[in-house]
């Protein structure tokens, strides 16, 4: 059986060359492939960075990989991480060198990149309706044996959609039934739907029941008491669906399958220690572990004394016009800003205010920076910070380049 990614096509990026393509990297490295440039570490702001740059530690990175890993073994769970928080083939492999089982995507087209890749599982976190989707989608089950999806239905009507398009699907694709929450995003929004769906996809000659799948953070993020009271509420709603399933699925080992990256300890609590003859994979699908953050994860991981932040954004002051004012070379094309404004590091008592395109507006608080400083921001919600990025240097402590990580959005 193939691996999980296919590891010449990964190593293969080493051999691009360098070019304009890639912002915030030095020209005198055009021309150059990424194993040349790792091959000798090269200074990347010594050497010519240009502001705005994002890049990763190293160290932290590693440190966030074997933590993740811990904990999941710990708690009896297999982890599938979101794959579009990066989008990122080397960090994708690992994160499967690390024992993730699976990749999760959100969109068939991130499946196709992984698909480019040789990535053999994955987690179609939706339902897919789309007739173009389905019929790429059977052409690669038919084409490749050990090529395994699973994905989301949550209608009868979609379960007939993905039935009529896989006509020509050589075997089933593999569904869960998709538990929702009121006000929530997709998913079956009672029991009777959940059950309802559930029968229609065993009914279905293309397709096989084989889990259940939700997300409990589609009303936020909040870690008070009734905010994990919700997710509680909702957890237990899936754990009812799996039991009350039972005799239906199509598969020796039941998936149930939730966790982003706020509650994925409150997943492990409520599905896990099945009943004797149930036998479940717990599969978590959080993402966000990998670099962690200085925003929204730092307040709200269940590991945030554990992991450390890894991706940063790294811009210059151009200008000081007023005494408590810097506008610096970094804007809302190159970082985050979804959850919370970036987060300066080195200047406890400053704060961004605002971002235009192209623009930040730090004031300082009494602290002071001078024209053509370097500042570093750390970041909230890694996920919006990757696509902003096709390439980002991977440094040392030492600030060195170890890797160039490619993205691929």
């Amino acid at each position: 059986m193939a691996g999980p990614i296919n590891a010449a096509a990964v190593a293969a990026l080493d051999d691009v060359p360098l070019d304009w393509r890639f912002k915030g990297l030095p020209a005198g490295w055009w021309g150059s492939t990424a194993a040349q440039l790792r091959a000798r570490r090269p200074d990347l702001f010594g050497e010519g960075a240009v502001g705005p740059v994002c890049v990763l530690d190293a160290r932290a990175l590693e440190h966030n990989l074997a933590a993740m890993a811990t904990w999941c073994a710990a708690c009896g769970v297999e982890l599938a991480p979101h794959g579009k928080t990066h989008m990122a083939p080397q960090l994708l492999a690992r994160q499967f060198e690390a024992g993730a089982t699976a990749v999760t995507v959100a969109t068939i087209s991130q499946v196709r990149v992984w698909r480019a890749f040789g990535v053999r599982d994955v987690i179609l976190a939706n339902e897919l309706v789309d007739d173009a989707g389905l019929r790429w989608l059977a052409g690669e089950l038919n084409t490749d044996p050990d090529f395994g999806l699973i994905c989301w239905a949550d209608s009868v009507a979609g379960v007939a959609a993905m039935t009529a398009a896989l006509e020509s699907a050589d075997r089933a694709v593999d569904v869960c039934v998709e538990v929702g929450m009121p006000e929530g995003r997709t998913g079956c929004r009672d029991r009777r739907d959940v059950d309802e769906v559930a029968r229609a996809v065993v009914a279905s000659p293309r397709l096989r029941l084989v889990g259940v799948a939700g997300y409990e953070a589609a009303l936020g993020h909040d870690v008070n008491p009734a905010g994990l009271a919700r997710v509680r509420s909702y957890l237990a709603e899936m754990r009812a669906a799996v039991l009350r399933l039972g005799p239906l699925f199509e598969t020796d080992r039941v998936i149930a399958t939730a966790g982003g990256s706020t509650y994925f300890d409150e997943v492990a609590d409520a599905l896990t220690d099945w009943p004797a003859g149930l036998p479940v994979r717990t599969v978590l699908r959080s993402g966000c572990y990998l670099t962690h953050d200085d925003g929204l994860y730092r307040r709200t991981s269940p590991l945030r004394e554990a992991l450390r932040p890894a991706l940063s954004v790294w811009a210059q002051v151009m200008s000081r016009p007023q005494p408590d004012l810097a506008l610096l070379t970094m804007g809302r094309r190159d970082v985050s800003f979804d959850q919370d404004m970036p987060v300066p590091r080195a200047l406890p008592a400053a704060r961004v205010t605002k971002l235009n395109d192209q623009h930040a507006y730090l004031r300082l608080g009494g602290q002071s920076v001078g024209v053509g400083d370097w500042v570093q921001f750390g970041i909230s919600h890694p996920c919006t910070v990757f696509d902003k990025w096709p390439m980002i240097p991977m440094l040392d402590h030492d600030g060195r380049v170890v890797e160039l990580i490619r993205t691929f959005f």
